[in-house]
């Protein structure tokens, strides 16, 4: 791939994605956009990644959109805009559907689009000092990246709502009293976190992790009978795996399991 703003490697069955435009705050723009949804097809498609490590180079995590490049594009604007949300909402898209848990890393500040995908990641480790707003009525513009549907999930209706028309700035301890963080924990030690949670979910049961993740989303709007199903029909296909059938052996004969991904 041939990535400008985000670094990206695998080791060991965890890809480690690292955002890499701290110059300008790790802000989207449309080559953000592309690289992302690169990034997302990339781990989508390799079967050698369980789960993924998201984190971010300099002070802020994610300041949200390139405010900048959007002045200078004039009334080019709402068109350099629309293609650039196909890209980065698609890439949001990918990360939510695919069977692979990803584990965020959150230093500094998650403003705007950063905090919209903040919200998309299925865990969240955030600094001790990390803020967390909107901002996108602050600028004259209303959510993207996904909030309306992640972050009113995960924080409710009610407080979604006044963060997106007053603005107001959440500490990490705040955001882990809303449901929107996982974790808090000394600002040095969000990277090595990260890292470490991202690889203990790869070193696990990834098959059961993987489609436990996407039956829970799944439920989450589903009528009950549908959501009954579709546990019935998972957990059975997970009995038949390497995986499932050697951790209900392990818990009978009183062992550790050897959990191989499949």
């Amino acid at each position: 791939m041939d990535l400008e703003t985000i670094n990206y490697d695998v080791r060991d069955g965890v890809a480690h994605v690292r955002f890499a435009r701290a110059d300008g705050a790790n802000t989207v723009n449309p080559q953000f956009s592309r690289d992302l949804r690169d990034v997302m097809l990339e781990i989508e498609w390799d079967k050698e990644v369980k789960a993924v490590s998201v984190t971010a180079e300099g002070k802020v995590f994610h300041a949200g959109g390139d405010l900048k490049e959007f002045h200078e594009a004039g009334s080019g604007l709402p068109k350099l805009a629309s293609g650039m949300l196909t890209d980065f909402h698609g890439g949001i898209y990918k990360m939510n559907r695919m069977p692979k848990p990803f584990v965020a890393g959150v230093n500094g500040a998650a403003g705007g689009a950063g905090l919209s995908i903040v919200s998309a990641f299925d865990l969240v480790v955030a600094g001790e000092s990390a803020k967390f707003t909107m901002a996108y009525t602050r600028a004259g513009v209303t959510p993207d990246g996904t909030s309306t549907y992640f972050l009113a999930r995960h924080i409710g209706v009610r407080r979604m709502l006044d963060l997106t028309l007053t603005n107001r700035t959440l500490s990490a301890d705040e955001a882990e009293a809303w449901g929107l963080v996982n974790r808090v924990v000394p600002d040095d030690e969000v990277d090595a976190t990260t890292a470490e949670l991202a690889q203990s979910l790869a070193d696990g049961p990834a098959w059961a992790l993987g489609h436990a993740k996407q039956i829970v989303y799944a439920g989450f709007d589903s009528p009950l009978e549908q959501a009954g199903e579709v546990e019935g029909v998972t957990i059975a296909a997970a009995m038949g795996t390497h995986d499932g059938k050697e951790g209900i052996a392990a818990f009978v004969e009183k062992r550790s399991p050897n959990f191989i991904g499949e």
